[in-house]
């Protein structure tokens, strides 16, 4: 058989290499079929039309000297011109009869699959452009998908309107955007068996990050049905993170689960010629996770099996994109698609953008953040794309959700905001692709954004992707890393929000010097540990209303604190592996843990929090232990579930050496000792009697993190929360230098780690270049400080001659 004159090509008789015969996507799944299915990647089977095919009908009918004569007054500028001059080439398309050969060929292609796999079976019937993919011309979505189709004249038509797809208004303004001639563009078909995601659940998965690029971890979205509804972002799909350098050596390492709303599925359909439909979610699958851990894992693990020989084909790292499908009659998984990722690995790492609101403003709504940049102008809200030339260049497009047809208004905008849809839905990749600001599962903001409202959208934040009302001042700094000098001292990041981990990972570093607990806790977590621990004790009404909320789904509320501690730990940890992550123990004074949902009836009143019942002195104490005991099955489960033993952990406000035993103690009763598992464990320096008794904190920890906040406070006896006496409060004092200069000396001579975690060396260039003098080990500074204060470490390293 000639490949290249056939109309039909199986999965197993195609490779990387037939892309000019079968697309992409075609050669791709050929690709997995015949390689990785070995390895244990499970894909259906099916065959491709060809691209020699499409090119046969279009000539052999006459269809091709008709396109062109009506393309001829094209102007895609022209909104209206485009639409007009799309439906007319489609409709030559679909009107034309495919010549008997060709139809043939097709339905002897079917008749197969049905030996395979039943008597009239369903297939996907999916197009797949020659020119798909490309690294510099993403052509993904631009063609149709028909689902659940059986039989060969619904075969036929589907192929039919499949070769019409190529001539979708976007994909026709699309190619004379980047040039392409519309017949050098041609058009292969891939038939596949249907996975019955309809009746189970399906999504996309990407072998990066899709926000920041961080290489190193999987992206998994899921919901109920048809996997149509999560790549068009009709729904908020679940989304989890796995590691992937711990997923290699056998851990679990599912490092964030985030519950989507799923509020609709697609499933089959037999009704008014259509073979799908949307129905609603039941409330109880929706406030469910769509996969159990194992499937998620399994997924991921496909991922790197994907991942892994593409990249060595291509010698050079190449991250995947893929679509999945779990078949709910035989509860099997199917990888049913995978192409390059073409934004985040084209992207240049050694130029760093940060974009930073300077103002606050009212919020007019919240979603999930896309891109980390900030747009504003005046919003547009569109409903339905048949009004998209009523669409302004500057704009922001404020609508339920996109899909394919809106790309001629999205490449004008300024930013998208859509009620529906996660992280990997369409509005969500085209605007990454574009270098927009986007929100996605926005929930109302057609109904809380005004038409013609000036609106800031900021995607700069993290995790959340926030519009705001007017238009507000931001600055944006571009950082060149590859400048950056490396200084011996080591230089370190403080951080709080696991959201922010990756995109930090990228800034010059040697690891995380402080982690804060409190971030997490107050954000993801909510409420007091012993309100979980004792709910059946909980008096507060409000309070356990709002507890079942949170918690819904989970058996046990300690559970639900211990699994949403250790996500949000495990993804500052594995943002930063292998190099070390020190998590300070939780550092809330009694006020603020009142402040936690449920706090207030586990929580005495003092005059003073700050020098109360805070660190160390509540984690043996009867009162408080049990929620210690959660902390650390938390940051065991990281470390020993997840394989991410560069995390180290740290004590704060550890008064005095008895105390330091007993925590110690406390750990190990919940399976965290000291040295076991190269676990480290530091104290905090931030009250002047670890300076005084260092030698023996020395001998009881692994290391001291100087917290300069705190030691200021307590040398100068300043109520570092009183404005009255902020004049006083000075970490360059001498008295404060003094004791700082010691706690160095003794370490060093000790032979213990010290670094020192407090704002002062972000805050005071020469703060820092009075700790490089003293021959500390690392400083770990805020993010926003790395740059500037690294220079200047480097700077006073040089005049040191070191």
């Amino acid at each position: 058989m000639d490949k290249n004159t056939a109309f039909i090509l199986w999965f197993d008789q195609v490779g990387i290499e037939d892309v000019g015969l079968v697309g992409g996507k075609n050669a791709s799944l050929g690709e997995m079929y015949r390689l990785l299915t070995p390895k244990g990647v499970k894909i259906p089977n099916g065959f491709c039309v060809t691209a020699n095919a499409y090119k046969y009908f279009i000539e052999k009918t006459g269809v091709k000297e008709k396109i062109d004569q009506i393309l001829k007054t094209l102007n895609i500028s022209d909104v209206n011109n485009l639409a007009e001059h799309g439906k007319k080439v489609r409709n030559a398309i679909i009107e034309a009869e495919l010549p008997q050969d060709l139809k043939d060929a097709i339905a002897e292609g079917y008749r197969n699959i049905c030996i395979q796999y039943g008597e009239n079976t369903d297939v996907a019937v999916r197009s797949s452009a020659t020119a798909e993919d490309l690294p510099d011309a993403s052509f993904a979505g631009q063609q149709e998908t028909y689902l659940n189709i059986s039989g060969v004249p619904a075969l036929l038509e589907a192929c039919k309107k499949c070769f019409a797809s190529l001539f979708t208004n976007r994909a026709i303004s699309y190619r004379a955007d980047k040039h392409f001639d519309h017949f050098k563009v041609l058009l292969s078909i891939g038939v596949q068996k249907m996975v019955r995601s309809d009746l189970a659940e399906s999504g996309v998965m990407f072998s990066i990050d899709t926000e920041s690029g961080f290489p190193n971890a999987v992206l998994i979205n899921a919901a109920y049905g048809l996997g149509e509804n999560v790549v068009q972002g009709a729904v908020n799909p679940d989304e989890y993170y796995i590691f992937k350098p711990t997923l290699r050596q056998n851990f679990r390492p599912i490092i964030q689960k985030t519950i989507g709303s799923k509020e609709m599925k697609m499933i089959y359909s037999m009704e008014g010629g259509k073979s799908t439909k949307n129905v609603p979610v039941e409330l109880n699958d929706r406030r469910r996770f769509a996969l159990t851990d194992d499937e998620i894992l399994t997924l991921a693990r496909w991922a790197i099996i994907i991942e892994d020989h593409y990249s060595e084909k291509a010698g050079h790292f190449k991250p995947m994109d893929m679509e999945w499908a779990k078949d709910g009659k035989t509860n099997e998984l199917f990888i049913v698609q995978a192409r390059p990722e073409t934004v985040q690995s084209q992207k240049n790492r050694n130029v760093l953008e940060k974009y930073k609101l300077r103002d606050k403003g009212n919020v007019l709504c919240i979603g999930r953040s896309v891109g980390e940049k900030i747009g504003q102008g005046e919003a547009n809200i569109i409903r339905d794309v048949k009004d998209i030339s009523k669409f302004q260049k500057g704009q922001i497009l404020i609508t339920e959700m996109t899909d394919p047809d809106w790309e001629p208004i999205m490449k004008i905008a300024a930013g998208i905001v859509t009620n529906r849809g996660g992280r990997t839905c369409h509005a969500a990749i085209i605007s990454r692709e574009l270098g927009i600001p986007c929100v996605v599962g926005a929930g109302n903001a057609t109904e809380k954004i005004k038409q013609s409202q000036k609106i800031t959208v900021d995607t700069s934040q993290g995790d959340d992707g926030i519009v705001y009302e007017g238009i507000l001042k931001y600055d944006v700094e571009k950082i060149d890393l590859s400048q950056m000098p490396k200084p011996k001292t080591k230089i370190m990041i403080n951080v709080g929000n696991p959201d922010e981990a990756f995109d930090l990972s990228f800034l010059p570093n040697e690891g995380v010097g402080l982690a804060r607990e409190e971030f997490i806790v107050n954000s993801f977590i909510q409420a007091h540990p012993l309100a979980l621990i004792h709910f059946a004790a909980l008096k507060d009404e409000e309070a356990r209303k709002k507890i079942e909320e949170l918690t819904y789904g989970y058996s046990s509320k300690s559970d639900f604190f211990v699994d949403k501690l250790a996500q949000g730990v495990a993804m500052i940890a594995s943002a930063f592996y292998p190099k070390d992550v020190i998590l300070r123990f939780s550092d809330f004074k009694t006020n603020e843990y009142a402040n936690l949902i449920g706090g207030k009836q586990f929580e005495p009143v003092e005059d003073n929090p700050m020098i109360g019942w805070r660190g160390a002195a509540r984690y043996y104490s009867d009162k408080y232990r049990e929620g210690f005991a959660l902390e650390c099955r938390a940051i065991k489960k990281v470390r020993d579930e997840m394989g991410l033993t560069n995390l180290k952990v740290m004590i704060p406000m550890c008064r005095t050496i008895d105390e330091g035993k007993k925590v110690l103690a406390e750990m190990e009763k919940n399976g965290l000792k000291k040295g076991e598992n190269n676990l480290q464990v530091y104290v905090m320096c931030e009250v002047p009697a670890n300076v005084i008794l260092a030698d023996q904190f020395s001998d009881l920890f692994d290391g001291f993190s100087i917290g300069s906040n705190d030691l200021t406070q307590f040398t100068l006896a300043v109520d570092r929360d009183s404005e009255l006496v902020a004049h006083i409060f000075n970490e360059r004092n001498d008295a404060v230098k003094t004791l700082v200069a010691q706690v160095i000396a003794t370490a060093k001579r000790r032979g213990r780690k010290i670094g020192i975690c407090g704002d002062a060396p972000s805050t005071y260039p020469e703060f820092a270049e009075f700790l490089v003098e003293q021959g500390i080990d690392s400083i770990s500074l805020s993010p926003d400080a790395v740059m500037k204060t690294a220079q200047k470490i480097y700077e006073k390293e040089q005049k040191l001659g070191r």
